[in-house]
This record gives structure tokens, sequence and C-alpha cells, in this order.
């Protein structure tokens, strides 16, 4: 029996060791593929030739993309709308969190109602659009993060882990010492949630830094378009239409190998950023969400 129960544990771990490899070929390759074919040669990857590693590697398309002047502008303006824009969230949304994960608060149930109410109705897309043309924000560089203030599952995630992850004796504690609520939020809640902290940040960064869809619809300068909108131009229409009127491309072959180096240059920073705040992303996940 002992032997038995040996063998199917070993089976068992095989199986799902084999699974679990699998998957990360799976998901791994595609990454893979498209940073070997932004350092290969065109040619090469016109004839097929780039399978995993690069074929005859160079870094042309690296060299367009940081000379070309309308790709900088969109890196500019989507690391500004991608900062601010989470700053300006974060700051909405531990404000709105604070006070409704505290029980004293009186209606603070009907409150979350109203709030999670908008997650299933919107005025949609057309009322949307005038509502911001009265406002006078058509156009405008705040178009792109302040309709967009807070995410109600950001904020839910947010309320649930102040209000099942932070002692309430130390919140106590602190109001008979006589802190005011903002002292308490900023000495005592906020530095036991930094694991939610940099979870939350990276959702609002990783949403702000994927945008395009506002920008095509709210703005028409490209001088306010982020790097989204110049990355789609060049997968969909493709040379150098896609790169724009200010392009310095002369060779419409380097555009096999540039489109995949700018799917490089656009994503890189979010890989990094994910990277940074991995220790604490499964611990903020799991206390922020399943908790209430």
């Amino acid at each position: 029996m002992k032997r038995r129960h040996i063998n199917t544990n070993t089976i068992y771990t095989v199986i799902v060791y084999s699974i679990a490899i699998l998957a990360a070929v799976i998901w791994m390759y595609p990454l893979v593929y498209v940073v070997s074919a932004s350092f290969s040669d065109p040619e090469a990857l016109l004839a097929g030739e780039v399978v995993l590693l690069p074929k005859g590697f160079n870094l042309n398309a690296y060299k367009y993309i940081f000379q070309d002047e309308n790709l900088m502008i969109g890196y500019r303006n989507t690391i500004f709308y991608s900062v601010v824009g989470t700053l300006y969230n974060m700051i909405l949304t531990i404000f709105a969190a604070y006070p409704l994960s505290r029980k004293d608060l009186r209606g603070r149930g009907l409150l979350t109602v109203m709030i999670s109410f908008t997650m299933f109705f919107g005025g949609g897309m057309i009322p949307t659009y005038l509502n911001l043309n009265d406002l006078g924000m058509l156009n405008k560089p705040w178009v792109m993060f302040v309709p967009s203030a807070i995410s109600v599952t950001n904020f839910i995630i947010m309320r649930n882990y102040f209000t099942h992850s932070v002692p309430e004796e130390l919140i106590e504690a602190a109001h008979m010492e006589g802190a005011s609520q903002l002292q308490i939020l900023r000495k005592v809640v906020l530095p036991l949630s930094k694991p939610i902290l940099g979870v939350l940040t990276i959702y609002y960064m990783a949403g702000h830094w994927n945008a395009y869809f506002s920008a095509m619809i709210y703005l028409s300068d490209d001088n306010l378009m982020p790097l989204q909108v110049f990355l789609r131009r060049i997968l969909i229409l493709g040379g150098m239409e896609g790169m724009g009127s200010g392009s310095t491309m002369t060779d419409s072959l380097i555009y096999e190998s540039l489109k995949y180096g700018v799917i490089v240059v656009s994503t890189l920073p979010m890989l990094l950023g994910y990277l940074l705040v991995q220790k604490s992303f499964k611990k903020g996940i799991m206390m922020g969400s399943l908790k209430g």
C-alpha cells in the first residue's frame, strides 16, 4: 500500500509539472518570438526563418523607433497619462475606500451600493461624449484620466483590505491618542496596506498605459495621442502610413521588424513594473478580494 501510494504521488507530480511546463512554454513562446523578431533581419523575418532566436541580428528597428518624432511624442504622453492618472486614481480610491471601510460611518452600505451600481449601468458612449464636450474637456490631456477617476472593482478591493486586514485595535489606539482620521490614514492604515497599494497601482497604471480607445474618441491632436494609438496605426495601416507624416522611415522593408520592436518598447515598462511588485502581488490580491 505504501509503495502504491508513493507511485501515485509520483505520477501526480509528474503530470502537474508537465502541464505547468507546457503552459509556460505556450505562454512564453509568443514573447520570445516578438523579441527575437524585433532584433532580426527583416529579410529573414519575411522568409520565415525566425523561429526562436534572432536571425541576422541588427538594431535598425529600434533606431527607427527612437528617431521617429511621433513615437517619441506618444511615449512622452503615455508616461504622463500613466503617472499622473495613476496618482489621481489612487488618491481618490484611497479617500473613497477608507471612510466606507469604517463601521462607524452612517450610510456606508447605501453609499457602497450606489458606487457599485455604476459597475452595471452607465450613461453610454454618446452621452459621455456630449457631457465631456459641454465640460470643455475634449482634446485636452486630462480627458484621458479625469473621467475614469475610480475603478469600482479596485475601490471594493481596497475597502475590503482596509476592513479586514488593518487591525481595528491599532485604529482605536491611535484615535484614543488624539489622532485625526487623516493622521490615522496616513500613519497607521497606509503603512500597513503596502501590498494592496502596490497591486492597485499596477492595475491603474496598466490601464492607462494600454489605453487607446478613449484617445481615439476624445482626442484629435496627434501631439496628445498616447503611444498605443501610434502602435495601432503601425500594426493596422503598416509601413510609412502607420508611422505618420513626421516619419523618418525610408525603407518599407524595416516595417516587418519595426512592428515587433514597437511592441517590445511599449510593453517593457509594464513588465518591469510587475517585477517590482511581484512579492506583494499575490498577497495583495488574496487579502483584498477574498475576504468580506
